[in-house]
């Protein structure tokens, strides 16, 4: 069936993920840890965020967790802290880590928003750190859509920011196609309905990804060929 509308994930899918993510899990460990640096070790081994090598364990809350379950898994190693701060701290490292792009993204953008596609981004990241890092590659215009874990949609793996971006740009589920790194987004893809494609620039395997997805490409400057092919 054609294709008339994309959903991307964020993390490991517009962006890399080791590139990208690294940075925020060093620069937030550190500075919960008020620069003690053993002190963020312990944090970041809580969270499977290796400080030495600023590297991620492949079952790491922060590859397709919310900022409110990463909370979760460091409250405990910050008795002091309400949580309610702790969330603040996070979403503020969020939205200031630095985006490397997974393609050059605006002429990406450009081509299929001329190929008369309907776009949008759903995310388990917040709403306010995804518009400031599509804000920051100059590419939020191009999206009809933009959900976070916070957007009121629930989060992936379920399917409810899908189906939301469905009915906001009229298009069904069966015409819609899911893009993402992870489990959680193919899982959720299947969920709502939609085409799965998998992408290679986060933390999973194509061996992973492939029993959940319809197509498994390099990264997404591959999804106009397969357009092309369907």
């Amino acid at each position: 069936m054609p294709i008339d509308a994309i959903l991307f994930d964020k993390d490991g899918t517009l962006f890399d993920f080791a590139d990208t993510w690294g940075a925020f899990g060093r620069n937030m460990v550190l500075r919960l840890a008020q620069g003690d640096h053993g002190r963020a070790a312990q944090l970041g081994r809580a969270i499977g965020f290796d400080l030495e090598q600023v590297s991620y364990a492949k079952d790491s809350v922060v590859i397709a967790g919310t900022i409110d379950e990463i909370a979760e898994v460091l409250a405990p190693h910050l008795p002091n802290m309400p949580l309610s701060d702790l969330i603040d701290v996070l979403n503020v490292e969020s939205a200031s880590a630095p985006q490397a792009q997974a393609v050059p993204l605006v002429p990406f953008f450009k081509d299929l928003r001329q190929a008369g596609l309907k776009l949008g981004v759903a995310t388990n990241d917040g709403e306010m750190p995804a518009l400031r890092h599509l804000e920051s590659v100059g590419i939020r215009d191009f999206f009809d859509f933009v959900a976070g874990y916070d957007s009121g949609h629930g989060y992936k793996p379920g399917p409810g920011q899908l189906l939301a971006f469905s009915a906001h740009v009229d298009v069904t589920p069966e015409r819609v196609a899911m893009v993402g790194d992870s489990l959680h987004d193919l899982q959720a893809g299947r969920a709502a309905g939609m085409t799965t494609v998998a992408v290679l620039t986060g933390m999973a395997p194509a061996e992973v990804l492939a029993p959940w997805a319809d197509v498994v490409l390099p990264d997404i400057g591959h999804i106009p060929d397969w357009l092309a092919r369907i």
